[in-house]
């Protein structure tokens, strides 16, 4: 019985083997076959590395087929053991060799280890890509708007046709990054126009001030051209400035005037209140104009014959004191 097992157990151990032998020797078939060069031996030891030898033959075969420089398979296995995508690596140099772009296997594979899509890369690089701004998806805004120097706005949809730029890929700004400079560049160029006029009559105006700026500089990208899609006459801001400052003057203006009305009638009232206390400064002088009078006459100090002239003219303006005066006279005996 045990025996039997053991054969059972010796049986299925030389099935395996001799499966996993032939599938690794038509690995190593096909790599032999169209001259990838990678031994037997080595196909298995990948898979004890933890690298999926198949993935590794087919970048070797599109490689060599390709007619590529040699590229050894160990490097290969590198990348795939870094975590990179060796087969869109191995398209991406195929393609620029084919392009004529300079693309050594070394860089490609650093690029996609940065997190960058290589092949993605060459493709925009051979065929430029398109980039409207604003975004038509981005809800924010439709339009990029600038205000000429005589205060009319513009809408403006700008084109830019961009290439990648393979040597500045690594450490090199994004998209985003041109499309804000682009759009700055723009509103900039819409800004230096003396008149708004300017601008819709030669758009390309916009296009060069934006060019000369090189705003493609430490970026991944290579702007080919930019194109103004579509221009528009929004709304003229400076006038709509010009009212809101007389406006805003207005109501300064009311505001002084309303200050002084307030520190006038304040003055007025003011003025109302010396006078009442003039008023009741003469009434009590007024008060003590009898007694005094009367103290004069009972001392014999006033002569009732000759009244000074300065009494008539006293007795014209204060009757009452006159009347008094006269009252007192009347009463002195001779």
């Amino acid at each position: 019985m045990i025996a039997y097992l053991s054969l059972v157990l010796a049986g299925g151990i030389l099935a395996v083997v001799v499966i996993l032998l032939i599938w690794y020797f038509r690995l190593w078939l096909q790599a032999y076959s169209t001259g990838a060069s990678i031994g037997f031996v080595n196909l298995i030891f990948m898979s004890l590395r933890g690298v999926n030898p198949h993935a590794v033959v087919e970048c070797k075969i599109m490689a060599v087929q390709s007619r590529l420089a040699i590229v050894e398979t160990r490097v290969i296995e590198a990348l795939y053991l870094a975590g990179g995508d060796i087969r869109r690596v191995t398209l991406a140099v195929i393609a620029a060799d084919r392009a004529g772009i300079r693309l050594d296997w070394d860089t490609a594979a650093a690029i996609d280890l940065a997190g960058r899509d290589i092949l993605d890369a060459v493709k925009t690089s051979i065929l430029p890509k398109v980039i409207l701004i604003p975004d038509p998806d981005d809800a924010r805004s439709d339009v990029l708007y600038g205000v000429a120097k005589d205060g009319v706005q513009l809408k403006v949809m700008v084109r830019v046709t961009v290439r990648t730029n393979l040597l500045q890929l690594i450490g090199g700004a994004t998209e985003s990054t041109v499309v804000a400079r682009v759009g700055q560049g723009v509103i900039s160029a819409i800004g230096s126009c003396d008149c708004y006029q300017e601008a819709l009559r030669d758009p390309m105006l916009i296009t060069r001030k934006v060019l000369d700026k090189g705003l493609d500089a430490d970026t991944a990208y290579a702007i080919v051209s930019i194109d103004i899609a579509d221009i528009d006459v929004g709304r003229n801001i400076g006038a709509k400035l010009q009212i809101d400052q007389a406006n805003a003057d207005f109501r300064i203006a009311l505001a002084l005037a309303e200050k002084r009305r307030a520190m006038a009638i304040a003055k007025h009232q003011e003025m109302r209140a010396k006078h009442a206390k003039s008023r009741a400064s003469v009434v009590h002088a007024e008060a003590e104009i009898p007694v005094s009078l009367g103290q004069a006459f009972r001392d014999g100090n006033i002569q009732t014959q000759n009244v000074p002239v300065s009494q008539q003219r006293s007795s014209r303006r204060f009757p009452l004191i006159a009347n008094l005066a006269a009252s007192n006279t009347a009463m002195v005996p001779d």
